[in-house]
């Protein structure tokens, strides 16, 4: 049998722009990504703390450092520059790793800067 279970957590980043003239996706930090595990092109759920949107979309990666989390496309429509968001990731695996594993959790700053890693 086969779990899912969070595997990358950004916790309460801001959001920095909203572009809806892209294709889509969530641009994302670079060194956020890396922090928080998760690779380009991964599936990503967006869970917004002001609207309580959560939508679905992949992740691209940004300059590093920069503080990006720009909502591209569709994902526009679900949130703008200032709101918090929470960005996850999940994996599949057996039972015997679900009960071993810990997921990366990446705690940020008002401008999006690592303060905390878990």
């Amino acid at each position: 049998m086969q779990k899912q279970l969070l595997s990358g957590k950004i916790h309460r980043v801001t959001v920095t722009e909203a572009c809806i003239d892209y294709e889509g996706s969530i641009t994302i930090d670079s060194l956020l990504l890396k922090s928080a595990g998760i690779l380009p092109y991964e599936k990503v759920l967006i869970a917004n703390l002001n609207n309580g949107s959560r939508i679905e979309s992949y992740a691209i990666s940004g300059p590093a450092g920069s503080g990006v989390i720009c909502l591209n496309g569709g994902a526009a429509k679900h949130g703008k520059a200032g709101d918090l968001v929470i960005i996850l990731t999940f994996a599949l695996m057996s039972e015997k790793e679900a009960r071993k594993h810990k997921p990366k959790v990446v705690y940020v700053d008002a401008k999006n800067r690592i303060t905390k890693k878990k």
